[in-house]
């Protein structure tokens, strides 16, 4: 048995799954040879043919493809990056990453309002026909592409997502996001350099994240502790001259540090869509100018309270004192409007998530 029964990307992948190849040593290579070239290049008695006929087997039960450095199918945006991976392995849509792309990533331990945030950011980007690229993981970056899947089920001109993800494509990570997983495979483009059956070790987040960053255009960060992931994801980002904005954040909650951190840096500030647009050089203020919102509209009683809230975090006095209301109904409604996704209450402080029901864009 030969290279020859093997096709390049198969050759490719079982290379990238080698621990005596290092990955710069790999990208070398391949950027002046192809990969059937480079195994032969191999010492003899590393070169067994049964890895490449487990890796072909693998690939296909799994619906996985391979790019590498050289191959006419590797990402433009990432064949100048001076940290490409060697070799990408991917499900879904590979043309997806010729949409205009922006980033979208924060802390696991979202908010409420980070979760709206995100997923509407995301919406309103796909209605625009930008794609929203982040990683899949708890928290912002899952509450990201599930904004981008509603999209698509309003409408399905909307622009696809793109996801990088630290683990093999069949090892699904978290699990509880593996709906969201195969949506995305299937009306996007999922991507990752991990070979098949690549556990989610703790090290390859920070790698995934270099890939991430260098997809996008623009990168948002909505929710952020000082330090961890995202921010890895902003230094990789300032590293290639990608633009960063934040979120603003209430300054009592750990999790909006960072993004208050970047703001005093001088990152421009994301409050809108329309924000992320301008950086991009598109403003569909004109042509977009309402705000599909899900929730259900609340009664006049329950705008008036949201009114009374206004975009302040207040107490729940505080509010008994705008509105003049009782305290048993007043909860009551509070909870309602909570639970229909127009509060969040955090340590006893209220505030409206999003825009009030009657503003809009433009």
């Amino acid at each position: 048995m030969t290279t020859t029964m093997f096709d390049d990307a198969v050759v490719a992948a079982t290379l990238a799954a080698m621990p005596q190849v290092g990955a710069r040593r790999l990208c070398g290579l391949l950027m002046r040879r192809r990969p059937c070239e480079v195994w032969e290049m191999l010492d003899a008695d590393v070169r067994d043919n049964d890895l490449l006929r487990r890796m072909a087997d693998r690939l296909a039960e799994s619906g996985i493809g391979v790019t590498y450095v050289g191959d006419g199918a590797y990402p433009p945006a990432l064949l100048g990056d001076g940290a490409r991976p060697s070799v990408l392995f991917w499900r879904g849509d590979p043309s997806v990453v010729r949409y205009r792309r922006v980033g979208i990533v924060g802390t696991r331990a979202a908010s409420a309002a980070g979760r709206y945030m995100a997923s509407h950011l995301a919406y309103d980007l796909a209605a625009s026909g930008v794609s929203t690229v982040s990683g899949l993981a708890r928290g912002i970056d899952g509450w990201a592409h599930r904004g981008a899947m509603l999209a698509a089920h309003r409408d399905t001109s909307s622009a696809p997502p793109i996801a990088v993800v630290a683990s093999g494509l069949d090892v699904v990570y978290p699990k509880e996001n593996r709906e969201l997983w195969e949506w995305v495979a299937t009306h996007g483009l999922l991507l990752s350099e991990s070979p098949p059956g690549t556990m989610p070790e703790a090290y390859r987040f920070p790698m995934r994240n270099r890939i991430l960053a260098a997809l996008s255009e623009v990168l948002v960060v909505v929710e952020s502790k000082a330090a961890g992931g995202s921010m890895i994801t902003v230094e990789e980002a300032q590293k290639r001259d990608i633009a960063v904005m934040a979120v603003p954040g209430s300054p009592r909650t750990a999790s909006s540090a960072g993004t208050n951190l970047l703001l005093q840096q001088g990152c421009a500030p994301v409050v809108s869509v329309d924000d992320v647009l301008m950086a991009l050089g598109l403003d569909h203020r004109r042509t977009h100018p309402y705000v599909y919102d899900p929730r259900t509209p609340p009664s006049d009683s329950d705008a008036q309270l949201l009114a009374a809230i206004g975009t302040e975090a207040v107490t729940l006095d505080q509010i008994l004192v705008r509105t003049g209301g009782d305290m048993v109904s007043t909860a009551v409604a509070l909870g309602r409007l909570e639970a229909a996704g127009w509060l969040a209450q955090t340590a006893g402080w209220w505030e409206v998530l999003g825009r009030l029901p009657d503003e809009r864009y433009g």
